[in-house]
């Protein structure tokens, strides 16, 4: 038994963790945080990871992760010679000026 859904288009659903399975039982949820989009008919899996030594076995109706609703924008890319200056530079993590 299983959990599908149909969304509105502009929608996505996120598969994200449960906190309290991973802090007492060191399981998570492996795509985190797994998007599934608007047209996508079939049933919900989640992929989980056990961080732990313990086994972890899943029992019909536990909950195991949780899902969230969101908009979705839609754009459209540009391409561009230069770039607008922010309060970053491009030197990735950690590039943030002082």
């Amino acid at each position: 038994m299983g959990i599908a859904l149909e969304m509105p288009f502009g929608t996505e659903a996120q598969i994200r963790p449960r906190s309290g399975l991973a802090a007492k039982r060191g399981v998570t949820v492996l795509n985190s945080t797994g998007t599934i989009d608007s047209d996508y008919r079939g049933e919900i899996e989640v992929i989980l990871l056990n961080t732990s030594e313990v086994n972890f076995s899943v029992r019909s109706g536990e909950r195991i992760a949780q899902i969230i609703f969101a908009p979705v924008l839609r754009t459209q890319f540009e391409q561009a010679d230069e770039l607008s200056v922010s309060g970053r530079r491009a030197d990735g993590i950690g590039s943030t000026l002082q």
